[in-house]
């Protein structure tokens, strides 16, 4: 059947200026990473695809090698955008990544001019989209000079590859420094994609005061800590759940007795909110103005859902951020 977006696809998502660009991000854009990949029905994709542009997520953002396999995510993506989302892209943000390990020999992995170019390539291949709205450096490569790095994000932005740069997972320094190159190359840093969350703050020790500082947006990736931050586990590890899955990033061995307790605590107070407790661990994300929006990752349509609710209740007290800061101490 023939998709036709929602016609009040605008109405009900709140959307942010990323840092001190043109560009405004919905408070909640949908990741790639998981789900997306051979291992999963494609009409299943398609159909979290479908109902997040209708409530207006309008920011999709894959990288190389998600999937499972390496590239999969990327490939049914192109087939469910051919389909579907080809007379909506110009409405569409759509971001891809080159950093991690994706093919054999040296020229596969970290960021030199010719994997992230390369790499770049395949992933507009894969998409069938003639460019991304961004590309990412995915992370800091120690053994690549800086600027060589930066200006391939440069050269794919000047080449029509992309329209924007950002970086992902840099410290802080790093990304100083990478914002000062971007700029003297005259391709602004956009955005930094770094993990953030009630369980996960390294990016409050500094990282968030650069990005302020330089008027960079920054966009938060695993908000709810791989389903932790969620009702999931409070009673054992699900077998449908990332911990239960063999390919996921997230072990048993992680869900242990210290962060249940916490969660339970956290849990309460989403119910005193009329929250779900996924709700509240995003809406408390954006609380800080420097974060411009947070991927959410989701197995079904009613998780989307779900997740996107958290729009409806985005304020807190003080009395309630100090109790937070007190559960998770």
């Amino acid at each position: 059947m023939e998709y036709l977006a929602a016609n009040n696809r605008y109405d009900q998502m709140q959307y942010k200026r990323c840092g001190n660009s043109g560009i405004k991000l919905p408070l909640f854009s949908l990741g790639l990473w998981h789900n997306f990949g051979q291992v999963e029905p494609l009409q299943k994709g398609r159909s979290i695809l479908r109902k997040a542009f209708d409530l207006g997520v309008t920011h999709f953002d894959l990288a190389n090698n998600y999937g499972p396999p390496y590239g999969s995510a990327e490939e049914n993506f192109g087939v469910i955008f051919q389909k579907d989302f080809v007379p909506y892209r110009q409405e569409l943000f759509l971001s891809s990544k080159a950093g991690y390990d994706m093919w054999a020999g040296p020229y596969g992995d970290w960021g030199s001019r010719k994997y992230l170019v390369s790499s770049c390539d395949q992933s507009l291949k894969r998409m069938q989209v003639d460019y991304v709205d961004l590309f990412y450096s995915h992370r800091y490569d120690p053994e690549t000079p800086l600027y060589e790095t930066m200006s391939a994000l440069d050269f794919i932005v000047r080449s029509g590859r992309a329209l924007y740069a950002g970086i992902s997972n840099y410290p802080p320094e790093q990304t100083q420094k990478a914002i000062n190159i971007l700029k003297d190359l005259g391709t602004p840093c956009l955005i930094h994609q770094t993990k953030y969350s009630m369980l996960e703050r390294t990016a409050e020790k500094g990282l968030l005061d650069v990005l302020g500082e330089n008027g960079v947006g920054c966009i938060a990736f695993s908000p709810l800590a791989q389903g932790l931050l969620s009702d999931k586990y409070l009673k054992g590890v699900p077998d449908d759940s990332r911990a239960g899955k063999s390919y996921g990033y997230l072990w048993p061995k992680d869900i242990n007795e210290k962060v249940i307790a916490k969660i339970e605590k956290l849990n309460e107070m989403a119910d005193s909110r009329k929250q779900t407790l996924a709700q509240m661990a995003l809406a408390w994300l954006l609380k800080d103005n420097r974060i411009s929006s947070v991927l959410i990752g989701v197995s079904s349509v009613a998780q989307l859902e779900n997740s996107l609710a958290a729009t409806q209740y985005l304020n807190f007290s003080q009395e309630e951020l100090e109790r937070i800061e007190q559960i998770l101490a």
